[in-house]
């Protein structure tokens, strides 16, 4: 057997044990109704140190939650649509310094509210300071391609001087990744295929899940009145079936995957953009996306953090991320599931739940627990 073969085997999170302090503080969760079920996973840059599931993926059939469910991941897109347009850096394709209308003619016609011509890059796309505004599902209706999408973002006015402000803006993402797919000349589902996930073996990470992996989708859950949980719906996905592909790959946050799928995309990046002897990011891009972008710009949705490209950076680890080193970067989705790079500790931690109504997904005292109990 090769040695670069024999090394992926056994980093497969299958040899992983589970830290009975994480599965603890999950159990906590699930018994306090804060969750119905997690899957956990602590990695390095060579091995899974934890892989565990608690609760239940459907807590109507008691069906129990198994380390394989899919999630929808959500904005943990975001880190990923950030490599995708980092990859085109490398290859010469285009600078995030460069205008978007260098690349989307459209742009052009991009104005503020006072109807003056507004210029906007792809680095203030990626770091959610380029002042765009949103596009409402009612709005997109059933657009399914992100070039149809542009035109929507392009007849709002800029909000404010792009630039000047860091306002979360999920039509900066989906610019960012059309630009990918004008200067790749592929559409972006298929960009990401070919180029990272069908590469890294992440069979079960996609816009578009098939019906047999739909099957092991975990129920995303709210809080009822009673105090219990209840079910509720995917937000983005409407009246559609998870496997409908009349909606464009939402780049910002469309993406549903496992938790190994996502840790072989995080160890390439805690290991400076290689895994497995094939390199995927030059050290310096990955350098430059997991640092702060954003200058002295006030951002996020917790203390501490500063913006780098796609990527949230801890500057000051405090509160929910206080047990993890300055400059630990990652990102949250909207329905609780965190994805968080230690590049002092080299660890990477995955926590994967579908909690739709938590006060603030980023800086739930869940993701706290995983933390504190991950650094035992």
């Amino acid at each position: 057997m090769k040695p670069i073969l024999l090394l992926s085997l056994l980093a497969t999170a299958a040899f992983a044990e589970v830290n009975p302090a994480i599965s603890e503080a999950m159990d906590k969760a699930t018994a306090a109704k804060e969750i119905a079920g997690a899957v956990t996973l602590v990695a390095d840059g060579e091995k899974t140190l934890h892989f565990g599931a608690n609760g239940f993926a459907d807590l109507e059939s008691k069906a129990s939650m198994e380390t394989n469910a899919l999630f929808w991941i959500a904005s943990m897109s975001k880190p990923v649509t950030g490599t995708a347009v980092m990859m085109m850096q490398d290859a010469g394709k285009l600078s995030v310094d460069d205008p978007v209308s260098k690349y989307l003619p459209e742009f052009k016609g991009l104005k503020d509210a006072g109807g003056k011509e507004v210029i906007v890059t792809i680095k203030q796309c990626l770091t959610h300071s380029a002042g765009l505004s949103e596009v409402s599902p009612q709005e997109s209706g059933n657009i399914a391609t992100l070039k149809d999408l542009m035109p929507l973002i392009v007849a709002k006015p800029v909000q404010f001087a792009p630039g000047s402000k860091w306002q979360y803006c999920q039509t900066g993402i989906n610019t960012a990744a059309r630009v990918v797919e004008v200067v790749s000349g592929e559409s972006f589902p298929d960009f990401l295929d070919k180029h990272l996930f069908q590469p890294l073996g992440m069979e079960n990470t996609t816009f578009y899940p098939t019906e047999k992996q739909a099957a092991r989708l975990a129920v995303s859950y709210k809080r009822s009145a009673a105090g219990g949980l209840e079910k509720t719906a995917l937000m983005f996905l409407g009246n559609q079936p998870i496997t409908s592909r009349e909606r464009y790959p939402r780049a910002n946050g469309g993406l549903f995957s496992t938790a190994e799928d996502y840790e072989k995309f995080a160890r390439m990046i805690l290991r400076g953009g290689e895994l497995d002897g094939k390199r995927y990011l030059s050290e310096k891009a990955v350098k430059q996306m997991t640092t702060v972008q954003s200058g002295d710009l006030k951002t996020g949705f917790t203390p501490g953090n500063g913006w780098g490209l796609g990527w949230c950076v801890i500057r000051e680890p405090q509160g929910v991320a206080a047990t993890l080193s300055p400059g630990t970067f990652g990102h949250g989705g909207a329905y609780g599931t965190q994805a968080w790079i230690d590049p002092v500790k080299k660890r990477i931690h995955l926590l994967l739940i579908q909690r739709a109504d938590l006060p603030n997904s980023d800086g739930s005292d869940i993701r706290k627990a995983f933390h504190e109990a991950a650094a035992k």
